[in-house]
């Protein structure tokens, strides 16, 4: 039986393999490890069909360790066990020419007590770790597993990505490059990929299928559109439509229409997302798009999620309604959203600077004798418990990250702020 497309053209190494250069290209830190063959443990995190598991199969066809694979969707604390007990056996072993690496698909869906269950061996360095995960490891990773593996973010794939994708499938796959291919248009194949080079290959593969041998292969907006509006896929909670109906929600909440956000909510809740999931992105939006526009939307949405983890569904329904409405109908504001990354990348930008004498901690005399802490003014000591002075380095002082947006609650924290700082 022929296997599909996007497994014909999984790359088998790291010439073949296409995006991700800021990890795989020229001295990205994942080529090096490759390329070194030392590989510390470690968690991709991306989307589907970005190239987690093609990572993952380009170390063990490359690596000289014992590569060892589970799928958390079918392994159990037994499995895992049993594998790492494996593993400290091959890494006795005489014959062993470096540590075994545990690959584990889908991470996320692997419950506490089965994470537990490694952390010891990757503690001991007994094995390297390498999980895939389409969820955030800061929520979905157990936080000592997370201390001793670096997380490695992956992107949807571009456009120019996706067009090297293309032309590779068209030239050099053993049933495509037989085909008479006709490409008049690639805006709609791309736009309904999402970044996502499986779903692109499915739907190379569903055009190839649906015409008639003898008959060209025509790739165009129009006949895209039309076979997959003739092939709908079902809502898939592991798969692509998750990321479709999620991006759905999140911008009708944005965009403060409450029937819409409650729309995709329901398709969520019938499609039997994990209601968790849904929680999480309320806690999310609420930081995110609403902020401090009206602060006690975090408080709801993280009640939400403690509601959710309590009741659990089909009860939780109720509050995540009343939520995903109250999100919708909020003021909105990303002020404290862009002002940390307008900070994050001034960071960046220039590096360490030192902190300002006056406000150093001084816990020794020597420190007090070089000047740590001296001048400092402590603000309740002044009349409305406030004073001016400087708090940035010396570089940046005076620079602005923070700027209110256009409501009620940030501009009566703006005219506080004038009165405070005369800016």
């Amino acid at each position: 039986m022929l296997a599909p497309l996007a497994e014909r053209l999984r790359p088998k190494n790291l010439d073949e393999y296409i995006g991700q250069t800021h990890l795989v290209g020229p001295g990205g830190i994942l080529r090096r490890m490759i390329d070194s063959g030392n590989v510390s443990s470690f968690i991709l995190w991306g989307p589907p069909g970005v190239g987690k598991t093609t990572i993952a199969r380009i170390i063990a066809n490359t690596t000289k360790s014992q590569f060892y694979t589970l799928s958390a969707v079918t392994a159990g604390v037994k499995d895992v066990r049993d594998v790492i007990e494996r593993c400290r056996a091959d890494a006795r072993s005489m014959f062993s020419q470096g540590r075994p690496i545990l690959f584990i698909d889908e991470i996320h869906r692997f419950s506490k007590s089965q994470q537990d269950s490694l952390l010891g061996a990757v503690e001991q360095g007994i094995v390297t770790l390498i999980g895939a995960t389409t969820e955030n490891p800061s929520f979905e990773v157990i936080r000592p597993l997370l201390s001793r593996a670096q997380v490695y973010t992956l992107k949807p794939l571009e456009a120019p990505e996706l067009q090297t994708l293309l032309d590779r499938a068209i030239s050099g796959d053993e049933i495509l490059a037989t085909r008479d291919v006709k490409v008049e248009g690639t805006d709609a194949l791309f736009r309904f990929s999402g970044g996502d080079a499986r779903k692109l290959l499915n739907i190379l593969d569903l055009l190839d299928q649906s015409t008639q041998a003898g008959q060209p292969l025509v790739i165009s907006d129009e006949v895209v559109t039309r076979s997959l509006q003739q092939n709908p896929a079902a809502y898939d909670k592991q798969g692509d439509m998750h990321y479709d109906i999620i991006s759905a929600f999140i911008k009708s909440v944005r965009g403060s229409d409450p029937d819409a956000a409650v729309y995709w909510l329901a398709r969520m809740i019938d499609g039997g997302e994990d209601p968790e999931f849904i929680a999480r992105r309320l806690v999310i939006l609420s930081a995110e798009d609403i902020g401090l526009a009206n602060p006690n939307a975090m408080l709801l949405a993280n009640a939400t999620y403690d509601i959710i983890k309590k009741i659990g569904m089909p009860e939780g329904r109720i509050p995540l309604a009343e939520c995903t409405v109250y999100l919708a109908t909020s003021a909105k504001s990303n002020s404290a959203y862009l002002a940390i990354d307008a900070a994050l990348a001034k960071v960046r930008e220039t590096g360490n600077l030192p902190v300002p004498l006056h406000i150093r901690n001084a816990p020794t005399s020597l420190m007090k004798e070089m000047g740590y802490g001296a001048d400092y003014k402590y603000a309740h000591d002044y009349p409305g418990h406030f004073v001016r002075q400087q708090f940035l380095p010396d570089r940046l002082d005076g620079t602005r990250f923070w700027n209110p947006a256009d409501n009620p609650a940030e501009a009566r924290l703006a005219d506080l702020q004038r009165s405070r700082w005369g800016r």
